[in-house]
């Protein structure tokens, strides 16, 4: 079965949080959410999840025991040990048996947290909490995974080893969805969707964001005047200039394809120009 949302809007302390946003999530797929601070990431994820109610909108979701949920928090109880949060994770979710036991052992040893299950949660780091989380969230095989920036802040092997985490569900059957601020982890999705202000910039397999990007990119080395600097922005040691019509930049700038990062950034920027009333 696929699930997702369909039309959704949800208010939090009377702000719109969410607009008419759309999200399908079928069974053995990836899909990321991407955007920053307040772009409504969590709300959709606690809705979907079954944590809030929409004001308007259909939210396709399964039983609450077939679903596998990490909130921002890593969910892991600091007091008690890595093998206890299992255990405890185990018998909510009736995972029990042989099977159960060595399907945690596999997941703990992929994750490079073997050797530590008598370790408090309290005493992991980071990554190895996020990790845990993970782990805890898709214990029992749930159809659905559902996971709220498990990668922020996490050093980049443990990053790597919660990304195979991600794919190993999906290649187990479960519909996955993660958010995330990090635009790199959105290649790695069949499909994503970017948020900004709980409204929808932009959705599709990121080759198919990238191509969509309106207008045309150029790069150079010294930074814009005039008009110009309100559409530019430093990628590494050059600039780049995004142009909504036809018209060259001028001397010193060259046009260069734009890729997913590009894509973001662009759609980013026209939802805040046109706040503004610039050029969109």
């Amino acid at each position: 079965m696929t699930f997702g949302l369909r039309g959704v809007s949800v208010r939090r302390g009377g702000v719109l949080a969410l607009q008419d946003v759309d999200i399908v999530l079928p069974p053995g797929e990836v899909r990321v959410v991407v955007g920053g601070d307040g772009a409504g990431k969590t709300t959709l994820l606690s809705t979907l999840a079954g944590a809030l109610r929409p004001m308007e909108g259909e939210v396709l979701r399964p039983e609450a025991r077939r679903i596998g949920y990490l909130p921002a928090a890593s969910g892991v109880y600091p007091d008690l040990s890595v093998a206890e949060n299992l255990a405890f994770a185990a018998a909510a979710y009736g995972s029990r048996g042989a099977q159960a036991r060595e399907r945690r052992r596999m997941l703990l040893a992929r994750a490079g947290l073997a050797g530590v299950e008598q370790r408090l949660g309290a005493q992991l780091s980071g990554g190895m909490r996020q990790k845990l989380g993970v782990i805890r969230a898709m214990l029992h095989h749930p159809d659905l995974l559902i996971l709220d920036e498990p990668t922020t802040g996490v050093d980049p092997v443990s990053r790597r080893e919660l990304w195979w985490l991600i794919a190993h569900a999906a290649a187990e059957g479960s519909a996955v969805v993660v958010a995330t601020t990090y635009v790199d982890e959105a290649e790695r999705a069949a499909e994503l969707l970017l948020l900004d202000h709980g409204r929808t910039l932009g959705s599709g397999t990121p080759q198919a964001v990238a191509a969509a990007m309106p207008g045309r990119l150029y790069a150079g080395d010294d930074p814009p005047r005039g008009d110009a600097v309100d559409r530019a922005w430093r990628r590494g040691r050059p600039w780049r200039l995004w142009c909504p019509d036809e018209q060259a930049p001028g001397k010193g700038w060259r046009e260069v394809r734009a890729d997913l990062q590009d894509a973001v950034t662009v759609a980013l920027l026209r939802w805040e120009l046109s706040r503004r009333g610039g050029a969109a």
